[in-house]
């Protein structure tokens, strides 16, 4: 197999280059697309994939597409962020729960994991024992949006079903920080959840309805 994965950190996130000498997808390119395209190289874009729409993570996606005319694809409950962003310009592909890119030998399949945005996805590759999981989980759990939670059961349930059921030693890619493995992220799920739960009533106690939790934060 000569797939590989790549990092490229820049500006705080993670972008993460999937393929061989001569094709790549791009995940999550960020805000700095020269310093992906520097990576990149010579090397054909076939698609940048964003795992959800807040602009550190998807600025540069048009830049880094159009060098090759390749499409970008973003979950459609996504869209209006990604509209923040990119205002005269939609993805050209919807991606879905159940749906795959191929890139060199290896297959990414996409898995809906919503609650950090309503279209956050992971992209799961069996063959490189990596799921890239943009701001799902990260090293410090659950990964919160300007400091607050928008739907932090949905989040924990997406990463209860989605990511823990993956084998264990599965790299957990993250769109910020340091990695992990889904055997660390399992045994540390009780105590995310429980801080989960005492932000919740924080929450309800003492900024009333509708505010978002400020009880755990994320690396």
């Amino acid at each position: 197999m000569d797939a590989r994965i790549e990092g490229v950190t820049a500006a705080g996130g993670n972008a993460w280059i999937i393929g061989d000498d001569d094709e790549v997808i791009v995940i999550d390119p960020g805000t700095d697309a020269g310093a992906v395209l520097d990576a990149v190289g010579e090397r054909e874009i076939l698609a940048v994939i964003c795992t959800h729409g807040h602009a550190v993570h998807v600025g540069a996606a048009v830049e880094v597409a159009e060098r090759d005319e390749a499409p970008v694809a973003l979950h459609p409950s996504d869209r209006v962020s990604w509209r923040t962003v990119h205002p005269d310009q939609d993805p050209e592909i919807e991606v879905e729960d159940g749906g795959s890119f191929e890139v060199a030998d290896v297959r990414l399949e996409v898995l809906q994991a919503p609650g950090h945005s309503p279209g956050s996805i992971c992209l799961y590759c069996e063959e490189l024992d990596a799921v890239f999981t943009g701001d799902v989980l990260g090293a410090g759990g659950p990964v919160p949006h300007e400091g607050e939670f928008p739907d932090f059961p949905r989040q924990l349930s997406s990463i209860g079903e989605r990511l823990l059921t993956l084998p264990d030693n599965t790299r957990v890619l993250p769109g910020h920080g340091e990695e992990l493995t889904v055997a660390a992220a399992d045994k540390n799920f009780d105590s995310w959840a429980a801080a989960g739960a005492t932000g919740l009533l924080a929450a309800s106690e003492s900024a009333g309805p509708g505010r978002g939790i400020a009880g755990l934060t994320a690396d």
